[in-house]
């Protein structure tokens, strides 16, 4: 497992506990076959704190795969090393905005960057939609660059793929792509995706109450990174939230509070579980041993208690 320096040392105790004593790879080492890197733990859409938003890389025999794109995860694979003008692939769970919010950016960038090949996004409904809204936002700025600077167009490059049902999403030689749905009222098509690889099994949550469909995406996975709700911790959020029982219920219907976490991964029979979006993502009064508390109590497994640009 690899870190950034500053994070890894500021967190490094907490890491040890939650890997048994797992140690990182030195930064820009570079790795064969599947990569995993948290670009973003965090859950929800507010800013601020010791995490970014949700956003997920899976670097696979060195082609990027991303999985939702919360804001601020264009810069994150830069700071992990990975160029943005070799993006490839990309994946949304769902489309509320800390997933989904820099999903035209990170493509524009990528372009602003150099970016001259396809990329595919897949998606459910309304990703066509958001992705013609993007570029109509933008549409002044690119046709200004196209003509002005002699770059490609990037409306182009994009391809927005759209399901709305759980089941093979994409498969080249190198990965299978699956999702299964997950629970996250009142949204419909919210989905958990899981790679199958030469080498690698990874299954990536989403946003989800405990989830059946989830258990058997999952199952057997080598690595399953899962959300977690800290049910003590919503106290704090209550009480400096006018819409607080709304929210409240909104919170607990969607998420996964820890000791179902534990379920889910016991019951999926994973190698290794990685808690990630985390909720609440910004409170640093809630050590790694009290999210990985809960999920202990059912699964016995090394737990990996997630950090911005962790690598597994």
């Amino acid at each position: 497992m690899r870190h950034n320096r500053p994070h890894f040392l500021a967190g490094a105790a907490g890491l040890v506990l939650a890997c048994g004593g797992w140690t990182p790879f030195a930064f820009g080492q570079q790795r064969t076959g599947t990569r995993l890197i948290l670009l973003g733990t965090k859950g929800g859409p507010r800013l601020g704190g010791r995490r970014k938003n949700p956003s997920t890389l899976l670097l696979i025999n060195g082609v990027p795969y991303v999985v939702d794109c919360g804001y601020g995860t264009s810069q994150q694979p830069i700071a992990a090393g990975v160029p943005l003008n070799g993006l490839r692939y990309l994946f949304f769970t769902h489309l509320h905005s800390d997933h989904m919010l820099e999903y035209g950016p990170i493509v524009y960038n990528g372009w602003a960057a150099g970016l001259r090949t396809r990329v595919d996004a897949y998606g459910p409904p309304p990703l066509r939609n958001a992705t013609q809204a993007f570029w109509e936002y933008v549409r002044f700025d690119v046709d200004t660059r196209i003509e002005d600077e002699g770059r490609p167009d990037p409306r182009q490059l994009l391809v927005a793929n759209e399901f709305d049902a759980p089941g093979v999403v994409m498969q080249n030689e190198d990965v299978k792509v699956t999702s299964a749905t997950v629970i996250h009222p009142p949204i419909k098509h919210s989905y958990g995706y899981r790679f199958d690889t030469k080498d690698r099994s990874i299954v990536i949550s989403g946003d989800t109450n405990y989830a059946p469909g989830l258990i058997a995406l999952a199952k057997g996975a080598d690595i399953l990174v899962h959300e977690i709700l800290y049910l003590p911790g919503l106290d704090r959020i209550m009480a400096r939230v006018p819409n607080a029982a709304t929210l409240r219920k909104h919170i607990v219907d969607s998420h996964t509070a820890a000791e179902d976490v534990g379920r889910v991964a016991a019951q999926a029979q994973v190698k290794t579980l990685v808690l990630s979006h985390f909720v609440p993502g910004d409170d640093p009064d809630i050590s790694d041993e009290m999210w990985s508390e809960g999920v202990r109590k059912h699964f016995k497994g090394p737990i990996i208690v997630g950090k911005d640009l962790m690598e597994i």
